[in-house]
Formats: C-alpha cells, structure tokens, sequence
C-alpha cells in the first residue's frame, strides 16, 4: 500500500467516527483507484500459538492482521484474501510442521511468529520453499544471512539497547542493578544490548540471573521467588528484566512480595496488553500502589498514545473492534500486512513468492502507527524507540510515553 495520504486518512476516520468499521471497508476504491477485489485471489499462512503463555500475543498478532484486512475490504492490493492460521507450537518441530501444511495450502507469504527458538527452527524450511515470512514478533540476534525472512517487530538486542544508554545517563557509577530474565536467547539478546550500551566507561556489576520457563507462572510463581532473594540479599538499587505475558505479571508481583520498592526497568513487553491489567488487579489495589510508589520504565517502539495520523486510525479502529488499546504485537502485524500489500502492488497483478520477496526490498518508508521506518539491510526495522513509564490515565494504569530514547536498526 502506497503511504497513506490526507485524503485516505480522513476518509477512514470519518467512516470509524459515524458507520462504523463497516463504512470504512465497503468504499469503492482505494489508494489507487483500483476495484476491491479485481485481482486474483490469495493466501497469507498466519503462524501463531493458540494457546500456552504466548497465547495473548498470538491473539494480538491475529487481531493485529485481521483489522488491517477489515479496513480494506477484506483484501490486500486489490486481491481477496483468505488468512489461513497455522499453530506455531513452542519447538522448532511444531513450528516446521506449521510451516509445512500451510506450504501445502499454498500461501503467497506467511507472517506472524511468537517464540525465537520457532523462527530460528523454521529459518531453513522458509529460505529452501524460497516464500517470503514477515515476522511480526520473534527476531533473534542470531537469524543472519536471511534472503526469505522479513521482520516488522525489532531485533532482540535493540530494547535492551536503548535502555543502557538511558540508564548510564540516569543511575550512577556505582548503582547495582539486578539483572532478570527468562532463560533462552531472547533474554540473552535482550541482555547484551543491555551491557552493549551501559558498558561505556563502567560496567555492570552484578551477573544476569536466568530463570526458568513456566507453562502454568500462576502455579509455578515459586520458580521467581528464590532467585529475587538471592538477588535482593545484595542490596539493588535498580531492577532490570526481561519477561512478558503471564510471567511478567508473576515476576513484578513476585518481586514486590519479596519486598522490594525500587525502580523497574525492562523492554516494554513487561507490560504489555493484558500483563499491565493483571498487575492492576492486586489485591486492594496493592500492586497499582506499588507501581506508582516505584516506578516501571519501559524502552518499546511503540505506545498506544503516539500523535500521529496513522496511529490515530489505527489505534481507534482497534479500540473499536477490539475493545482494547493495540499492543506492540498488533500494530508489528497490521504493518506486516501494510508492507505485504505495498510489496504485491509493486509485484504486478499475479505475483509469485519470489517476486514479492523482491519486491519487499523496494517498499521504502512505512507510514506505520510507531512512526516513519523502514527496512534496513538485515530485513529489519530502522525505527524509533521510546521510553514509557507506567502511569494512572482515568481509571486505569497505561503505558505513557515519556521521550524519544534512540533510533536503532
């Protein structure tokens, strides 16, 4: 799709403010002044956990995709589309076999994906079938030397990237900050942008403490408990973690249980979408108190509250349909299917895989709801990354913009 302009964008709020979601699909051209569904139709393969911890994200990536399709007629560049989901699993064989049947339904690109150990599974599976995926969350530092592989969301080290250079300006030489995370290659990458920013002239004293992973955090709370008073028993001044989903909210209420009452720092995912409600939900309003008493920052490339045109839409039209605000996990899939519909536009009227793969290279700047980006020479994002800090906003707790930390990728 073609950046959007004044006249598509006043177009699309006028249909969310008066009809409805509706309104906004059924008008009779878009961009190009092409016919809804003149074009051939196609299959996107959609690779998501439909259940498990990851679940919530798969339903932000599904919600995130879908609403974009809803906008436009239930078509990308002119074409029909049929989104064909496929479960994604928590191995590299679940994730093989995901990518397999939807080869066999045979999707034009497939998108989505939550865990980093499935996208480094699926790497060689989607670079021999030679069909595009743009991935719209998992991105390991260490999938290099992709030709096939796209990724809207970030790379791993970047969060942790943005927040190091904050906190070496903000804490002092000699601050101890207790370093969480779950274990794997997400934490770790998460941690070395970390250390790769804060490291400039000081180090950081204390050594990450992995944890690990939980199918059921509400059971196994226990897991976050022994190692918070290992590291509490040291004195911090600062926490930093990596966790998301279900486990953060099992590791923030375990942290303050264990008794601490500093600063929290973390990637954004800490309190994204429903682990941001569930924190709101202690009892008597004890972890709400808490957070405000404390503070939790967070480095993310995206917030709900971001003033720009595209966001404006977007946002809304979520908050609408879904009757929540969007997460970065839903908009990383809305501009997957923005940059999917601009890549077929410049393919021509039957594209192949390859040719739209080609074209992914030519798309240029994205107008997405984070702000202007566009793909950088490892087929990832070059964009914007914001500091957020947990606030009251009406009733509720919100993730609150409060500057620009750097532009990374």
């Amino acid at each position: 799709m073609a950046q959007m302009n004044r006249r598509r964008a006043l177009q699309l709020l006028a249909a969310l403010g008066t009809t409805g979601l509706a309104a906004g699909c059924g008008s009779g051209e878009d961009d190009t002044g092409e016919q809804p569904g003149s074009g051939s139709p196609i299959k996107v393969g959609l690779i998501v956990p439909g259940s498990g911890a990851n679940k919530a994200i798969g339903d932000e990536i599904t919600n995130g995709f879908q609403l974009y399709l809803r906008l436009r007629g239930q078509q990308i560049a002119g074409h029909p589309v049929t989104l064909v989901p496929a479960e994604e699993g928590t191995t590299a064989a679940s994730g093989k076999a995901a990518v397999e049947r939807l080869l066999k339904e045979g999707v034009l690109a497939l998108t989505g994906v939550v865990s980093p150990t499935v996208m480094t599974g699926i790497k060689d599976s989607v670079e021999q079938a030679r069909v595009p995926l743009i991935g719209s969350n998992a991105s390991p530092s260490t999938l290099q030397g992709v030709v096939y592989i796209w990724r809207t969301s970030y790379v791993l080290t970047e969060p942790g990237e943005a927040l190091g250079e904050y906190l070496r300006q903000k804490l002092d030489a000699s601050s101890r900050i207790a370093i969480f995370g779950a274990r794997g290659q997400g934490s770790q990458d998460v941690v070395e942008g970390l250390r790769r920013a804060y490291e400039r002239g000081r180090r950081l004293t204390e050594d990450p403490i992995f944890t690990d992973d939980s199918d059921n955090p509400e059971r196994d709370r226990d897991l976050y408990a022994g190692p918070i008073r290992k590291a509490l028993g040291r004195k911090p001044d600062a926490v930093f973690c990596h966790y998301s989903g279900a486990q953060a909210v099992q590791f923030v209420k375990q942290l303050y249980a264990q008794g601490y009452r500093g600063p929290i720092y973390a990637p954004g995912f800490l309190t994204e979408g429903t682990a941001l409600d569930q924190l709101d939900d202690g009892e008597k309003g004890r972890d709400r108190k808490l957070i405000e008493g404390n503070g939790i920052e967070t480095a993310l490339n995206y917030s709900a509250d971001l003033n720009n045109t595209a966001n404006r839409i977007f946002a809304s039209a979520y908050r609408k349909t879904f009757n929540s605000a969007p997460t970065t996990y839903a908009m990383a899939s809305y501009d997957a299917a923005l940059v999917l519909d601009k890549a077929i536009r410049l393919a021509g009227a039957n594209p192949s895989p390859q040719q739209v793969n080609l074209a992914l290279g030519k798309v240029g700047q994205v107008d997405s709801p984070r702000g202007p980006w566009q793909f950088n020479q490892t087929r990832t994002p070059q964009q914007k990354w914001y500091l957020r800090r947990v606030q009251t906003d009406g009733r509720l707790l919100s993730n609150i913009v409060i500057n620009e930390l750097a532009t990374l990728g």
